[in-house]
């Protein structure tokens, strides 16, 4: 798609709100959403002339912050693998709440692209299934059934 850089802050103007409030719930942090819209942003713009069809953009874009929120997250796992690693012990105090939210995270980036989204979109974003199909293209009940099926792949990680 052609696309100038007006046009792409029109774009992108429309859907921020949206974008930062599905990377916020994944993240947890202000600063962590934020800088990953803005690396979302950027490789969006960058890579405008993929981008086939100008109504396929703000799904488009959710795909491309989930992506950099798993890395972001993964990363972050890492970090945080190796420091306690290199730490004797671990206080007791914290530690299932943590491992808690790294285990949904972790069985959330399982999901497929789509999956991500659509359960990004329901239950981070607080979409229904009507708006997720009017962002993604698809019918509603294509919808119901994709997050169903996603929260069944997820629940079955998580036992």
């Amino acid at each position: 798609m052609k696309c100038d850089a007006k046009r792409f802050a029109q774009m992108y103007e429309a859907i921020y709100t949206d974008l930062y409030r599905f990377a916020f719930c994944l993240m947890k942090n202000q600063q962590e959403a934020e800088d990953a819209v803005s690396e979302a942003v950027i490789s969006a713009y960058e890579n405008i002339r993929k981008l086939r069809k100008e109504e396929a953009f703000k799904s488009w874009m959710f795909t491309i912050l989930s992506n950099h929120c798993k890395k972001r997250l993964q990363r972050a796992a890492q970090e945080e693998a190796h420091l306690a690693d290199s730490m004797q012990e671990e206080p007791a105090g914290e530690e299932p709440d943590q491992s808690l939210a790294l285990d949904v995270r972790n069985a959330f980036f399982i999901l497929t692209e789509e999956e991500q989204t659509i359960i990004g979109l329901s239950v981070f974003g607080g979409y229904n299934s009507g708006e997720i199909a009017g962002i993604m293209k698809l019918n509603a009940n294509t919808v119901r059934s994709k997050r169903s099926r996603a929260l069944a792949k997820m629940e079955c990680i998580l036992q």
